[in-house]
């Protein structure tokens, strides 16, 4: 998520002043921080990745046992069943009626 100045500025606002000046001096100080030469740790060089045809791709997921994918199948569909029951949880009211009845009526007399 980028934010942008006027969204960052209403942020510093709701913060401490301090907490703001923290933020823009830890800000400061990473940006001076010397980085290492080369972009893997210990300054090793990594290699650009290896394009692989399609057909060289298909053929090795061909070649993968059965037994491997199966189990790994039966994980996602464990899985899968897993997240719809939470999200059949979620489809229901949020509060019984009780508590709906009691907040709509406060609302009504100006209490809430």
């Amino acid at each position: 998520m980028r934010l942008s100045p006027v969204t960052a500025l209403a942020v510093f606002r709701r913060t401490s002043p301090l907490a703001g000046f923290a933020l823009v001096a830890a800000a400061l100080l990473a940006g001076c921080t010397a980085l290492p030469p080369g972009g893997a740790p210990g300054g090793a060089v990594a290699r650009a990745p290896v394009l692989l045809p399609l057909d060289q791709i298909l053929a090795a997921a061909a070649d993968t046992p059965a037994g491997a994918s199966a189990g790994r199948a039966d994980a996602l569909a464990a899985r899968a069943a897993r997240l719809r029951a939470r999200a059949a949880l979620m489809r229901g009211p949020v509060m019984d009626p009780d508590t709906r009845a009691r907040l709509e009526a406060a609302i009504r007399a100006g209490r809430a």
